[in-house]
């Protein structure tokens, strides 16, 4: 009852999992949520003690309040939601589908907000927590061949500034990371077979290189953390520079 509960979703891969052992390494017990409970057991067994895994698909909205709830009745509280799952779409806008587009909503945005409104509820009856959404340089500036990932990022943003006024005033706040380009599978396969945008992300990012996963999971941390008690609606860029870049 001592250690603060984290849920970090998407947890089993790339920013999710760094940021989980970095929580779960200060003594925070964290809760990872996917869908692949292979990459979970493999996961967990990385980050060691302080962590669990939960196979769990986030799309089925209306399963996430059970969900939430089997939580709280097993850890008690929840101190800090990490909203990192999401999906990408690589594709000429003129060609997406509806279906296409809908989907990465789904993912990306209405079950964030699922998952968010019935974790915020556990937080308000506290007047304590911390959620920290994950956005994209995406929601930063124009992006081609990502429209339906741009609008979900995007509305992201929004979200927290809106949940920010709202939660606050109940102590709880609400932060958002735009993660620059940083090496993870997703952001090799929207490198793969086109070095020229990779060269133009590099080119455009003054320190020249790309992000490591722990750099965000670093950022999470800080906005998780008693540090930053007096920060709420705020989104931080950790991008190497790449959204003032030229």
């Amino acid at each position: 009852m001592d250690k603060k509960i984290a849920i970090v979703t998407g947890g089993a891969s790339g920013i999710g999992l760094a940021t989980a052992k970095t929580l779960a390494g200060r003594n925070i017990y964290t809760i990872i949520i996917g869908r692949d409970e292979l990459k979970l057991e493999h996961a967990v067994k990385a980050i060691g003690e302080n962590c669990e895994g939960i196979a769990f698909d986030l799309n089925q909205t209306a399963k996430i309040p059970e969900l939430v709830q089997r939580i709280l009745n097993h850890h008690h509280k929840i101190d800090i939601l990490v909203n990192n799952a999401g999906i990408n779409l690589k594709k000429p806008a003129l060609e997406v589908s509806d279906e296409e587009f809908q989907r990465i909503l789904q993912t990306n945005l209405i079950s964030v907000f699922a998952l968010t409104r019935e974790v915020a509820r556990i937080m308000v009856k506290n007047k304590s927590g911390s959620i920290i959404n994950i956005s994209s340089m995406a929601a930063q500036y124009g992006l081609p061949g990502v429209v339906a990932y741009t609008a979900s990022k995007t509305a992201i943003e929004g979200i927290t500034r809106a949940l920010a006024t709202e939660l606050s005033p109940s102590g709880v706040r609400v932060n958002c990371i735009a993660p620059g380009f940083i090496l993870t599978s997703m952001s090799a396969a929207a490198f793969n077979g086109d070095p020229e945008r990779k060269q133009k992300v590099l080119a455009r990012t003054p320190m020249g290189k790309l992000g490591d996963p722990q750099d965000v999971a670093n950022a999470v941390y800080f906005l998780a953390s008693d540090e930053a008690s007096f920060i709420t609606g705020t989104v931080i860029p950790v991008d190497g520079g790449n959204s003032i870049g030229f």
